[in-house]
């Protein structure tokens, strides 16, 4: 009997489509209260997720979405690095 991987599924903040984890960029909020890109998805602390698409980070900013999720606003820094990330790919 083979056995089936069950693959985690996530839910992007702003077009709330659900897609395997590995599909979706995480942000968290560690212990310090610091926003973080996590690459890994492994890193602790409150996590969002969000598609690798230019339309749901537009929407995540202009609704204040991370704010909602993590109860704190992303820098510039992280925004630009979210931006430079979705330019590479596509959508």
């Amino acid at each position: 009997m083979v056995k089936v991987k069950k693959i985690p599924m996530r839910q992007c903040i702003a077009c709330r489509n659900q897609k395997p984890k590995r599909e979706l960029v995480r942000i968290v909020r560690n212990n310090q209260g610091q926003l973080l890109f996590d690459q890994k998805g492994k890193l602790p602390g409150r996590g969002a997720y969000l598609c690798v698409s230019a339309d749901c980070l537009r929407k995540a900013v202009k609704e204040n979405l991370f704010a909602r999720h993590l109860d704190i606003k992303p820098d510039a820094a992280l925004l630009a690095q979210l931006e430079n990330l979705i330019g590479d790919n596509p959508d």
